[in-house]
């Protein structure tokens, strides 16, 4: 069924009786041709281009739980494109490009809403820094403002720019930016995916990794051992467990990354908001909820929950940032599981072991990336070639140096 108003109207009008799953609830089959580790946002946009772009059907996503039942579902829902760092650039500018054209295409209301980001800073060294990454997006294409501190207490007059620890000096204003409803996402890819005839398998965990003579030849599952020459891991947190089952050891820590929601509010804050001296970034859901978060948990760990330190850390930088905040009852909290890489970037590559591909280390970027990370890794495994904008994402350049520090935190040694 295609949706559409008359659908809506006419189900309305018969008591709702007429809607059809959204998608097949298939057995495994022995074999296919590709298997797809991760039912989230990356393995479900991944199966999809697969089939719609490069025709490829004998294809299975496995996922050990429901679809949609990690890291798509456990995030603050912000989509943007303001890296500045090669390689980061180039790949967030094309996946907002996918995001722009998503709904239309697979048929699906993900509520994709344009508002706009802001990164607000703090010091004329942020300053400086942020008009160097607006230039490097304006260079790309994509859009970039900055606003000083006048123009911005008119945009924002909730802020609170009296204070004096952390002054707002401005922002960095990114029109194209904005927020996705996450679940709808995932539900829109399994729907395009499955109607291309791609068997989604659920309640199916994976258990080991079959390898003959250096190359992929299955899985082992709770739902019994099946076979294919191509295997994709995209498990965002797990993944260095699940590449330990092929004997591999990943540069990857996974770590908590917690948000909140409070109680729904009338509408105040129509954009999104990031503060840079907080690391603390809101947004307000469409059901008036104002969505939030902050730093990472910075232990390792695999619990898709948080702690109350972290949940303290981040109302305080919340009531240093917006004190109107303290008015609002905190409705829930929940926590997803980060695969954080040394530089900040992730990972899309194949492995040593011939069939076996790896996309993982999102970091904080996951969400924003679904479409372009999806469209990418399909290429890769159905040509075996790396796709442009994402080529750069290769495993072996933490043994080679030349690292995507898109933060700045770390040393990179560039060898071009």
């Amino acid at each position: 069924m295609r949706f559409s108003g008359w659908q809506v109207i006419k189900q309305g009008l018969t008591g709702n009786k007429g809607w059809k799953p959204q998608w097949r609830k298939p057995e495994p089959k022995p074999e296919y041709d590709i298997i797809i580790i991760g039912g989230g946002g990356h393995g479900l946009s991944t199966a999809y281009y697969l089939a719609k772009e490069h025709g490829l059907t004998n294809i299975a996503v496995l996922e050990k739980g429901y679809l949609g039942g990690g890291n798509i579902g456990r995030n603050t829902t912000v989509v943007r494109a303001d890296y500045s760092q090669p390689g980061n650039s180039e790949f967030y500018s094309y996946s907002l490009k996918l995001w722009e054209t998503l709904e239309n295409e697979l048929n699906y209301n993900i509520m994709h809403s344009q508002r706009g980001t802001y990164r607000l800073f703090h010091s004329d060294g942020q300053r400086d820094g942020f008009a160097r990454v607006g230039n490097a997006m304006i260079n790309q294409g994509d859009d970039a403002i900055l606003f000083g501190r006048d123009e911005l207490r008119k945009r924002l007059p909730y802020l609170d720019f009296g204070n004096t620890r952390f002054p707002i000096f401005g922002a960095l204003y990114h029109p194209r930016g904005g927020t996705a409803r996450h679940d709808a996402v995932a539900w829109g890819y399994a729907r395009g995916a499955d109607q291309r005839g791609v068997d989604l398998i659920e309640n199916c965990e994976v258990t080991g990794i079959d390898i003959e003579n250096g190359a992929v030849c299955g899985v082992q599952t709770t739902r019994g051992a099946i076979r294919a020459k191509k295997l994709g891991i995209v498990v965002a947190g797990r993944s260095s467990q699940v590449a330990a089952m092929a004997g591999m050891r990943l540069p990857i820590e996974s770590h908590i990354l917690q948000a909140f929601v409070t109680e729904g509010l009338k509408p105040v804050i129509d954009t999104v908001i990031s503060f840079g001296m907080g690391h603390f970034y809101i947004s307000q859901s469409d059901k008036g909820g104002l969505v939030f978060g902050g730093d990472l948990d910075y232990y390792p760990s695999y619990a898709q929950r948080g702690n109350l330190p972290r949940a303290e850390h981040v109302a305080e930088a919340a009531m240093a940032l917006m004190p109107m905040i303290g008015k609002a009852k905190l409705l829930r909290s929940w926590g997803g599981i980060m695969d954080m890489t040394p530089d900040g970037s992730p990972i899309i590559d194949k492995t040593h072991i011939d069939g076996l591909f790896l996309n993982a280390g999102w970091c904080y970027g996951g969400f924003k990336a679904v479409p372009g990370s999806g469209f990418s890794f399909a290429h890769l495994l159905a040509t075996g070639n790396h796709h442009a904008p994402a080529a750069k994402y290769r495993l072996n350049r933490f043994n080679a140096g030349d690292l995507i520090d898109e933060e700045g935190t770390g040393s990179q040694h560039n060898l071009h």
